[in-house]
Formats: structure tokens, C-alpha cells, sequence
């Protein structure tokens, strides 16, 4: 087997964790994040993605928020090759950075 498809799936697999973590954590979201990277859905899902990812942009309305970016970033990894190693550790970061902040919040207290 050739280096190549087994980085590829270790990739996938990185990037499957965190849509796991999404599901675990804000159930509401991961259930229809859990939906929409099914197999066969890219249509609705490229789209999806770039809705997120435009709508983290315009955080300054009351609708949308920068939660929305990461979501979009996740949601277009599944069909861009080239997004799943930069796009599975820019979110392992900001999942370890929001706990180091709730851990100081919650040490102030």
C-alpha cells in the first residue's frame, strides 16, 4: 500500500473525530452536521459550507456568529482533500484554546 492512501484516511479519520466532537457537544447542530456529510450529499453540502462560512463573515448581525466559520470550514473539508489536515487542526486548536479560557473563567470565579 502506497503512503498516500494511508495518510489520506488517517486524515479522514482526524477530520471524522471532530465532526464526532460536534455531535457530542452541540447536539442540535451535530445532528444535522451528522446528515449532511453523509456520502452522496456534496450537492447540499458545498453550498451548506459556504452559507456558514458567509454568514461567520457577517457576525456583526444578530443571526449569525463566528461559530458559523468552523462549521463551514468542516462541512467543505469532507469534499476538498486539500482542507482536511489544515481544517481538522485549526479546530483541534480552537477547541484546546476554548478550554483553557473556560478553565481560567472558571478559575476567577
Amino acid at each position: 500500500m502506497s503512503p498516500r492512501p494511508r495518510r489520506l484516511t488517517q486524515e479522514l479519520q482526524r477530520l471524522d473525530r471532530q465532526f464526532s466532537w460536534v455531535r457530542r457537544r452541540h447536539p442540535r447542530i451535530g445532528g444535522m452536521v451528522h446528515r449532511l456529510s453523509r456520502p452522496g450529499w456534496a450537492l447540499v453540502r458545498v453550498p451548506v459550507g459556504v452559507f456558514f462560512i458567509a454568514g461567520g463573515l457577517l457576525a456583526i448581525l444578530p443571526v449569525f456568529g463566528l461559530w458559523m466559520i468552523p462549521l463551514g470550514l468542516l462541512l467543505l473539508a469532507v469534499d476538498v482533500p486539500r482542507l482536511r489536515r489544515p481544517v481538522a487542526a485549526a479546530i483541534i486548536r480552537l477547541r484546546r484554546r476554548a478550554e483553557l479560557f473556560r478553565a481560567r473563567r472558571r478559575d476567577r470565579k
